[in-house]
């Protein structure tokens, strides 16, 4: 039975908190990856950022409908337009990336990934061993193992 250690991509390219999302966009393209894991300078796993985080700083703010009610007017969503509003202005990776990650360890098996990556709606999983991340599995690796060519 295939594991995570056998489809992961051993060498993961990491980014800081501090880093600007200018440094984070030129990582990506030049590396051709479509997230990183974020890491303090110990190494510990702290978040995850990916191309869907750049790409909603620069999306369209969303205004929030308002409600009246006799002579009251009623903001809908505000709490998420504060959000959005924060994300834009956003100016490093800390800022942008989720901070609640979803990680396997090495020895999860391939099954399980497939199910929590759906579930859970993921692209990228950090995996990790005695809390220490170790590697990371897209969906391209999750493909290969399935289809049963060794990982890169």
């Amino acid at each position: 039975m295939l594991k995570a250690k056998d489809i992961m991509t051993p060498d993961v390219i990491t980014v800081t908190f501090s880093m600007t999302v200018e440094e984070l966009a030129r990582v990506f393209m030049k590396n051709r990856i479509s997230g990183a894991p974020v890491t303090d300078d110990s190494g510990k796993l702290k978040g995850i950022v990916t191309e869907n985080d750049l790409i909603s700083k620069n999306s369209r703010l969303h205004i929030p409908t308002i409600l009246r009610l006799f002579d009251a007017y009623i903001p809908l969503g505000t709490s998420r337009l504060e959000l959005e509003i924060k994300r834009m202005a956003a100016t490093t990776v800390g800022e942008i990336c989720t901070k609640e990650v979803v990680t396997v360890d090495d020895e999860a098996s391939v099954e399980y990934i497939a199910s929590l990556m759906t579930e859970k709606k993921i692209h990228l999983l950090p995996v990790v061993k005695e809390r220490k991340l170790v590697g990371i599995i897209g969906k391209k690796d999750l493909l290969k193992g399935i289809a049963g060519e060794p990982s890169e």
